[in-house]
């Protein structure tokens, strides 16, 4: 057994022995071919189980889990990622927070956009688009992005997120529909490019924040799910439409590491309409009829 040297080891391995915890408490002892036996006081397998069916030695997994200063080799952690029934996103993961050195893409920290991602942006005239940070802070954006969301471009810089918008944001006017259905999958995405950045002032900072604002959030940090972006069907509104279907798209901006471009494309013809009319500037001063009840408030 060797010492873990990484930056941020103390934080790290604290994230990786949550990480195993909670892979481990989901899976039944049936669905690993054991014997579901008596008396368990916690859900899913035990670290001895996990020992055996991974062919390690139990005070080692033990240690592991417990978050001790030890490394592993990448054939244990194939091991304990199979005995885990881990993903592809979920072992990359436990490589990241087992091993930062192991070889896996680790995006630089983030940085000014080149100018010509903002004339990229510009030119996608009728198609909303923005750049986002692996943290969701948004750093660019075009005017149909704008005209789509002027809560989120209209925000202080320092609050233009919008993974805090998601969970901070009033129920009353929020522009989603399906939030809901789209808060775990941010969350996952957060917590997935969280392994990169384990001890960084500014991302420990921001998970605590969000912490202390969103119990909701908090909730779905437990979880740690993981995930990568991915297309998806979200459902917006503004004042001056009740339903905007649109599919979302992400492509990496090879120029500025650890961000990506998400465009946003009209999902039906009536959101095609609408998304039109916005950018034509037909309805850019509606207002949610909240709107004098939060003036003067901090907006997200």
């Amino acid at each position: 057994m060797t010492t873990m040297t990484a930056p941020g080891g103390g934080t790290r391995r604290a994230e990786l022995a949550a990480f195993l915890r909670s892979r481990r408490e989901r899976i039944s002892p049936e669905d690993a071919g054991l014997a579901p036996g008596l008396r368990r006081r916690t859900a899913g397998l035990r670290r001895e189980e996990v020992a055996q069916l991974s062919g390690v030695g139990v005070t080692w997994y033990t240690w592991l889990e417990q978050g001790r200063p030890i490394n592993a080799s990448a054939q244990v952690l194939d091991a304990v990622a199979r005995t885990l029934r881990l993903d592809q996103q979920e072992r990359e993961h436990l490589y990241r927070l087992a091993d930062p050195s192991s070889g896996l893409p680790a995006p630089a920290p983030d940085g000014l956009l080149a100018p010509e991602i903002q004339q990229i942006l510009d030119g996608l005239t009728t198609l909303p688009a923005s750049v986002v940070s692996e943290r969701f802070d948004l750093l660019a954006w075009n005017a149909a992005y704008a005209a789509l969301f002027p809560s989120v471009t209209g925000a202080a810089a320092e609050d233009r997120n919008t993974l805090w918008l998601c969970f901070t944001h009033p129920a009353c006017c929020h522009p989603y529909l399906n939030r809901a259905d789209q808060l775990g999958m941010m969350v996952a995405q957060l917590r997935a490019a969280y392994g990169r950045h384990v001890g960084e002032p500014a991302w420990t900072s921001f998970v605590r924040r969000l912490h202390a604002a969103s119990p909701e959030f908090a909730r779905m940090w437990a979880q740690h799910e993981v995930a990568s972006p991915a297309t998806s069907l979200k459902l917006f509104r503004h004042p001056r439409h009740d339903r905007l279907a649109m599919t979302t798209n992400s492509f990496a901006v090879l120029a500025s590491p650890a961000t990506r471009m998400v465009v946003y494309t009209p999902a039906d013809e009536a959101t095609r309409r609408a998304v039109a009319s916005l950018i034509a500037a037909d309805g850019a001063g509606d207002r949610f009829d909240c709107w004098d009840a939060h003036a003067g408030a901090a907006r997200p």
